[in-house]
Formats: C-alpha cells, sequence, structure tokens
C-alpha cells in the first residue's frame, strides 16, 4: 500500500513537472509582428540647396580714362534704363570732338573746291577721288570723337538695382576700372545640383510637367510665394561631385529676392507604384540598409535594400524587395540570421497608417 503511494507521488509529481516546463515554453514563445512592403503611387519632396542670382547682373566698367565728375545715384537705388549714372569729366573729348569738326569742315570745303575744279575738267577725276577719301577720313574721326565723348556718360542699360561703388566723386579711373554693378531682379535664376542616382529618378519617374515646376524655401524657413520652373540642365556632371547643375526662374515682382541669396530648392515628384516600407523595419551596416526577410519556414534572413527616396518614418525601395516579401516589423535587435520566429502578420495599410504618413 505505501508502495502504491509513493509511485502516485512520482506521477503527480512528472505530470507537474512536464505541466510546468509546457507552460514555460509558451511563455517563451514571442509573436513577432510582421508586414509586407505597401505598393501604391505617392509623391516625394527632395530639397535642394541653392544659390539666387539676379536674372541679369553685370558690372558697370569706366569706357574711356578721366576724373569721376559727378555721380547721380546711389548705392541700393532703383535706376530705370537710360538713367545717367556717372560722369567722367568731358573736356578732353569735348576738345577732341571739336578739332575733329573742324578737320572735317576744312575736308570739306577742300572737297567743294576740288569739285569745281573737275567739273570745269581743269583737275583730273583722281584728284576729285582722293578729296572725297580725305572727307570721308574727317568725318569718320568726327564719328569716333563723338563716341568717346559719349562714353563719358554711363547711363544704366536696364532698369535694376544698384550695388555699392568701387570709385567716389573726384576718383581716377582708367578704362574698364569697375564702378559698381546693376542687378535686374524682375526675375532670378535659382541654381542647385542634383546627384546623378537623383537626377536619373528625376528623369525616369517624372512627367515633364511636373518636373519643371518647383518650390523656394527661403533663409528664413519662409515658403516663396511663386512657383519657380525649371528651364534648363546643364551639359554636363561635375566629375569632382557627381552632380549636374539644374536652374530654375522664379518671378519676383515686390524685389523681395535678391542677387546672392541662398534657399532650398523643394522640387515635388510622383512615384508610380513606390514599394513603401517603414523605417524602424530597417537596419544600417557599414553606411547600408537591411531587412530581415521572413521565408515560408518563418526563418529570417538579412536582405540589403537600396532607397530610392526618404520620408517621415518611411522609405521608397528601390530594389532587395518584392512586394509579397514578409519583412519583420519590430524587435529587429532580439532576434539573429536564420532564427526561426512566431510571426504575427499586419497589413501594411495598417502599419503605414500608423506611421502618420501624409502621402497621396
Amino acid at each position: 500500500m505505501k508502495r502504491i503511494h509513493v509511485l502516485l507521488g512520482l506521477c503527480a509529481l512528472v505530470f507537474l513537472t512536464s505541466c510546468a516546463k509546457e507552460e514555460e515554453k509558451k511563455e517563451e514563445e514571442v509573436n513577432y509582428l510582421v508586414t509586407t512592403p505597401l505598393v501604391k503611387d505617392t509623391t516625394i519632396t527632395k530639397d535642394y540647396v541653392s544659390q539666387i542670382r539676379a536674372y541679369r547682373h553685370i558690372e558697370m566698367r569706366a569706357q574711356q580714362r578721366g576724373y569721376i565728375q559727378n555721380i547721380y545715384v546711389d548705392e541700393g537705388q532703383s535706376v530705370s534704363q537710360g538713367q545717367m549714372m556717372f560722369q567722367i569729366m568731358p573736356k578732353l573729348y569735348e576738345a577732341e570732338l571739336q578739332k575733329a569738326e573742324a578737320e572735317a569742315s576744312f575736308a570739306n570745303i577742300e572737297y567743294q573746291n576740288t569739285k569745281k575744279l573737275a567739273d570745269n575738267k581743269i583737275v583730273a577725276p583722281n584728284e576729285l577721288s582722293m578729296a572725297n577719301a580725305k572727307l570721308d577720313k574727317a568725318k569718320a574721326e568726327v564719328s569716333l570723337a563723338q563716341t568717346h565723348l559719349g562714353f563719358t556718360k554711363i547711363r544704366a542699360p536696364f532698369s535694376g538695382i544698384m550695388d555699392h561703388f568701387q570709385v567716389r566723386l573726384g576718383s581716377m579711373v582708367d578704362e574698364g576700372d569697375l564702378l559698381t554693378t546693376l542687378s535686374d531682379n524682375s526675375k532670378m535664376w535659382v541654381y542647385f545640383n542634383v546627384p546623378e542616382a537623383e537626377y536619373l529618378d528625376l528623369k525616369s519617374q517624372a512627367a515633364s510637367g511636373n518636373l519643371s515646376n518647383v518650390h523656394l524655401m527661403l533663409a528664413n524657413n519662409q515658403m516663396f510665394p511663386y512657383l519657380g520652373k525649371v528651364e534648363t540642365i546643364e551639359a554636363d556632371f561635375n566629375n569632382t561631385t557627381g552632380n549636374i547643375e539644374f536652374r530654375a526662374t522664379f518671378p519676383n515682382p515686390k524685389g523681395v529676392l535678391r542677387h546672392g541669396e541662398t534657399g532650398n530648392v523643394q522640387m515635388t515628384l510622383p512615384f508610380k507604384n513606390a514599394m513603401i516600407i517603414p523605417q524602424k523595419a530597417t537596419y544600417e551596416v557599414l553606411e547600408k540598409k537591411y531587412v530581415y526577410v521572413v521565408d515560408k519556414n518563418n526563418v529570417i534572413r538579412s536582405r540589403e535594400i537600396e532607397v530610392a527616396a526618404e520620408l517621415p518614418h518611411i522609405f521608397i525601395v528601390r530594389s532587395g524587395l518584392k512586394k509579397e516579401d514578409r519583412i519583420l516589423l519590430e524587435g529587429l535587435r532580439q532576434v539573429k540570421e536564420n532564427e526561426k520566429i512566431h510571426p504575427k502578420f499586419e497589413k501594411p495599410e495598417a502599419v503605414v497608417s500608423n506611421l502618420s504618413l501624409y502621402a497621396e
């Protein structure tokens, strides 16, 4: 009888131990969330550091040697086309013009006298031709002297804004000396550099109409109210940086933009059938991005992916995944390569909606 009680006790102990191990095993089983890439049409906004340049920006230089006699404008002033800006002392050039006019008058009198003699066949026709050539030369000297005198008056070639002066009243200037610069800010050219890979994406993924329209974020983080248009792309890539330069034109009716400003061009691009995954489903090794893919046997395998674009909380994948691939969503630091897990699938639409994603 005593032996029976002992056997019953041993059986109970084995049963309890087995139940405890089974319970412990159940507690150790962890369900890992997995999902698949979300494939949908969306848009992305790319930011590019830009340099803002005036549509026309020129250097105003002296075309004659002399002293600055008058300055009719001020630094930072708006000027109109043809408005007088600088006057170089004209006395020397006025005297040269008077001399040229006198010589032309003498040559004209000489020509008229020779013509009368030629008409009366007193002198040969060659004499008349020489007198005529001498008169033409004298007239050319007058025209040249008038041009030199005109160069002493420096006028605005177009309407714009003056920069600071390089000379002052009474300064001695030589031909070619810089006086100031003039900017036409009615519209602005905004230059920005695009990496080669992104350039290829832009050309392959964006329709020409969408590619051309861009926004401009100013240095104070305020959006410029007018839309710009990409009009030109440079012919060659910079071999040093791997970039190619774009140029967008922005209207500037209120004159807010000035030559030399900086900003950020924002370009909105469509992505057709974009493959979207959460950023938290990736990890990085030596600047390369990876995900854990769960195979049909629920074994995880690491796989490298290439990212085409980055948005808040998500990546758009260029290569490395298929739309049916299951990827590990959470617990990436708790698992190891080739480990078998217990996956719990969550629809990609629900995953993305929980990431506060605002993509269309």
